[in-house]
Order: C-alpha cells, then sequence, then structure tokens
C-alpha cells in the first residue's frame, strides 16, 4: 500500500490484524505472520493522494475486508486507532485513507482468537 507514512500505517495494520512487523526499511515495512510468509506491504510515497471514498475522483487504490466477531464494537476500537468513518455501512478509511469494510466472521471461518478484535 502506498502511504506517506510506512512505519505508522504498518502499526495500524499490525494492531488491527493481530500481526507483528516482520521487515522495516526508511521506505518500506512489512506487516505479516512471520517473516516467511505473505503479508501486507507499506511502501513510502510522499505524494499518496487518498481516496475520495466514495466519489471516485481518487480511487480506493486497495479495499479489504476485515472480519471480526462483533462489528459494532470492532468499530469503536478502529476508530481509537485512528481510522476515519466513510460513506457506507461498517466502512473506514485507515490513516492513509484506504478504504477498508468491518465485515462479521461468517460461520464457515475459524473462529477468532481470544483478545484479537472483537
Amino acid at each position: 500500500l502506498d502511504c506517506p507514512d510506512p512505519l505508522a500505517l504498518a502499526a495500524f495494520y499490525s494492531e488491527l490484524l493481530g500481526q507483528p512487523t516482520t521487515y522495516q526499511s526508511d521506505d518500506w515495512v512489512v506487516v505479516a505472520s512471520n517473516d516467511t510468509s505473505s503479508g501486507l506491504a507499506f511502501q513510502l510515497e510522499p505524494d499518496h493522494q487518498p481516496s475520495t471514498w466514495p466519489d471516485p475522483s481518487v480511487p480506493q487504490q486497495i479495499h479489504l475486508d476485515i472480519m471480526v466477531e462483533d462489528v459494532a464494537a470492532s468499530g469503536l476500537r478502529v476508530l481509537a486507532l485512528g481510522a476515519t468513518k466513510l460513506d457506507g455501512e461498517n466502512v473506514y478509511g485507515d490513516p492513509a485513507g484506504h478504504p477498508f469494510c468491518l465485515i462479521r466472521r461468517p460461520a464457515w471461518a475459524p473462529s477468532i482468537p481470544a483478545g484479537q478484535w472483537a
């Protein structure tokens, strides 16, 4: 994900996903379950333009759906982490403006470990 501050955005997603930072340089930070698995990478883009969701004048660039047990409680938690509420049901913007949704964990998905997202 392009962003103006890779370390800050990685910290947000690290907390949101309950995953550690596995790599860090001045312009590239990775959050993953471990240093041998895929994860999310955050790349420095000093001229990054945040999405104008839902207005398409600046596209969303990426849109993640984050499974949680309790959407309402998790909404309060992501706001406390620095997200902003966007138009639409359970739609938020991360600190760099990328939209994401909180969705209730479907029955077929594994349970979310206690202590991670409500």
